[in-house]
């Protein structure tokens, strides 16, 4: 089964958008790296249950 919770276009703007942001502000890849490793386990607990 295949479950695509976002339009891959939306992932990969997204992903561009963090690129920018990680060069423009460097300090900022903190934060993308903390809300990413958030995102990926809520979501892994969610979908657990």
């Amino acid at each position: 089964m295949h479950n695509n919770l976002m339009n891959p276009t939306a992932i990969h703007i997204v992903s561009i958008i963090a690129g920018i942001l990680v060069l423009v502000f460097p300090r900022i890849l903190n934060y993308v790296v903390a809300l990413y490793l958030i995102f990926v386990g809520v979501l892994g607990l969610i979908m657990m249950s």
